[in-house]
C-alpha cells in the first residue's frame, strides 16, 4: 500500500460527513449475484482426505460459548475441559480456538484453562443489546481484561448505525479497542438487524477502519444470524481491507451454524473469497457451540466407519 492510500483511508474518519461519503461510496451489493455466488460455492465437493482436514480445522476454529443467565462456574469449568480435549477418547482431536463467557466468569475460565492454548473471550459493551452509556461499556471491557480475557467480543450500537451516526459508532469501537490492551477485539455487527447487505458491507468497513481485529456476524441472540450471503460480504470486506492496507483482519460467523456440512461449505467460501491466508483460527472462527458435537461425530465416523449415537458427545 502506498503512503497516499494509507493517508486517504485515515482521512475518511476525520468527520461524520467524510466517513458517510466513504461508506456510501462503497460498491453496492448485488443481492441476486451474492445468492448465485453462494449457491455455486455450495456445490463444491470435498473428498475424504480433505474432509478430515476440514473437520479438524473447523474444530480448531470454534469459539465454545455459554452466554446464558443461568451460567455457573461449574458449567464454565466443564466447557473449558471440553475446549481443551473435545473428544476424551481421542487425544488427536485438536483443541478449540477459544471459550467465550460473560465477564464475571472470565476468572473461572482463566483458572480452568491454565497452561492451555485455548483463548479466553468475553462479551462486553452491554451485550447483547449494546444499549448503555460509553462509560458503562468501557467499564465492562476493563473488568473482562483485568480478569484475564485475551479476546473481547463487543457489540456495536445498531440504533446509532441505522440512524446514520457512523462517527459515533466508529469512536466507540476506537475507545473499546483502547481498553483492550493486548486482547484482540471482535466487533459484533448483529447483521440480522442491519437489514441489507449494503449495510453489512458498510458496518464491516466501519469496524475494520476503527481497529477491530475481527468482524463478527452476530450475538447469537437474534435471527437471522450467520447466513452465507452475509458471510460472503464480510469476507470480501476483510479481503478488500487487506488489499488496501496490507493488514490481515479476521471474520467470525456466529449463530445458527450446527452441522459439519455447513462448516465445510464456509471453509470453501473462505478459501475462494478471501484466500487461504484466512484458513486459520487466527483469522476465521465459528461461534457455534452445537457445531462442535456434530464435528466430533463426523470425525469419529470418518475415522472408524461407524455411526455413533448422540451420547458419544457431551450435551452442552
Amino acid at each position: 500500500m502506498t503512503v497516499l492510500e494509507r493517508s486517504a483511508l485515515s482521512d475518511v474518519t476525520r468527520d461524520d460527513a467524510t466517513l458517510r461519503r466513504f461508506l456510501h461510496g462503497l460498491p453496492g451489493v448485488d443481492q441476486v449475484g451474492a445468492d448465485a455466488r453462494v449457491a455455486g460455492l455450495a456445490t463444491r465437493s470435498i473428498k475424504t482426505t480433505a474432509k478430515a482436514w476440514a473437520i479438524d480445522t473447523s474444530i480448531s476454529m470454534v469459539d465454545l460459548t455459554t452466554l446464558e443467565g443461568a451460567d455457573t462456574p461449574g458449567k464454565v469449568r466443564s466447557m473449558c475441559a471440553k475446549a481443551m480435549r473435545p473428544d476424551p477418547s481421542d487425544a488427536t482431536a485438536p483443541p478449540v480456538a477459544a471459550v467465550c463467557v460473560y465477564p464475571d466468569l472470565v476468572a473461572t475460565a482463566v483458572e480452568a484453562l491454565h497452561g492451555s492454548p485455548v483463548q479466553i473471550a468475553s462479551v462486553a459493551t452491554a451485550f447483547p443489546s449494546g444499549r448503555a452509556s460509553l462509560a458503562t461499556k468501557l467499564h465492562d471491557v476493563r473488568d473482562a481484561v483485568a480478569a484475564g480475557a485475551t479476546e473481547i467480543d463487543m457489540v456495536i450500537d445498531r440504533g446509532a448505525f441505522l440512524a446514520g451516526h457512523y462517527l459515533q459508532v466508529f469512536d466507540e469501537i476506537v475507545a473499546v479497542k483502547g481498553e483492550c490492551g493486548a486482547a484482540h477485539l471482535k466487533v459484533i455487527l448483529e447483521t440480522g438487524e442491519l437489514v441489507t447487505l449494503d449495510n453489512v458491507r458498510r458496518a464491516s468497513w466501519l469496524a475494520l477502519l476503527a481497529g477491530g481485529d475481527f468482524i463478527k456476524t452476530s450475538t447469537g441472540k437474534i435471527n437471522p444470524a450467520a447466513r452465507p450471503p452475509v458471510a460472503l460480504v464480510m469476507l470480501e470486506a476483510a479481503r478488500d481491507f487487506h488489499d488496501r492496507t496490507g493488514e490481515l483482519r479476521g471474520v467470525k460467523l456466529a449463530g445458527g451454524i450446527r452441522t459439519t456440512k455447513e462448516a465445510v461449505r464456509y471453509l470453501v467460501m473462505v478459501n475462494e473469497v478471501a484466500g487461504d491466508d484466512w484458513l486459520t483460527p487466527a483469522l476465521f472462527r465459528f461461534g457455534a457451540s452445537s457445531l462442535l458435537n456434530d464435528l466430533l461425530l463426523q470425525r469419529h465416523k470418518l475415522r472408524t466407519g461407524a455411526y455413533d449415537g448422540p451420547d458419544y458427545v457431551t450435551v452442552d
